[in-house]
C-alpha cells in the first residue's frame, strides 16, 4: 500500500510538471504572425490582413487614448488594441509580454505586506492633511457660493 502511494505520488508530479511546461510554451509562444495557413501564402492576402489588423488596433488603441480623458476604461482598451496588434506584430507580441510581466511584478510587490502597510500609512497620513487643509480653509473663509444664490 504504501509503495502504490508512491508510484501515484510521482505520476502526480510528473503530470503537473509536464502541464506547467506547456503553459510555460503556450504563454511565451515565439513572436509572429498567427494568420490562417491560406493567408500566409498569398503576399496580397497577407498584405491585405496586416493592413486590417493594424486599422482595427489603431481604432481600437485610439479609443482607449480617448477614454484617458473621457469616460471609460482606457488602460484596458489600449492594451485590448495592443493584443489586437500582437495576433500579427512580433513587436506588439513583445511590447505585450514586456507589459504583462511588469504588471504581474508590480501586483506581486503591492500584495507584500510592508508595502501595504506603507501604502496604507501614506494614504491616511495624506486624507488627514487634506481634511486639516480644507477643515482651516473653511473656518477662514466659510462656504463662499458664486454669483446670487441666496441660501
Amino acid at each position: 500500500m504504501n509503495a502504490e502511494n508512491v508510484k501515484q505520488k510521482k505520476v502526480a508530479v510528473t503530470v503537473t510538471d509536464d502541464s506547467a511546461a506547456r503553459d510555460k510554451r503556450a504563454t511565451e509562444r515565439k513572436p509572429g504572425s498567427r494568420a490562417p495557413g491560406f493567408i500566409r501564402k498569398s503576399s496580397l492576402l497577407r498584405l491585405g490582413w496586416q493592413v486590417g489588423i493594424f486599422v482595427v488596433g489603431l481604432a481600437v488603441v485610439g479609443s482607449g487614448v480617448a477614454m484617458l480623458v473621457l469616460p471609460g476604461p482606457g488602460w484596458l482598451v489600449i492594451f485590448g488594441g495592443m493584443a489586437i496588434w500582437a495576433t500579427e506584430f512580433a513587436w506588439a507580441q513583445i511590447v505585450l509580454r514586456w507589459t504583462r510581466r511588469k504588471v504581474t511584478e508590480a501586483a506581486q510587490r503591492a500584495l507584500d505586506p510592508k508595502v501595504r502597510r506603507r501604502n496604507i500609512i501614506l494614504t491616511t497620513t495624506g486624507l488627514a492633511i487634506i481634511a486639516a487643509l480644507t477643515g482651516i480653509y473653511l473656518w477662514k473663509f466659510g462656504i463662499v457660493v458664486p454669483g446670487d444664490i441666496q441660501w
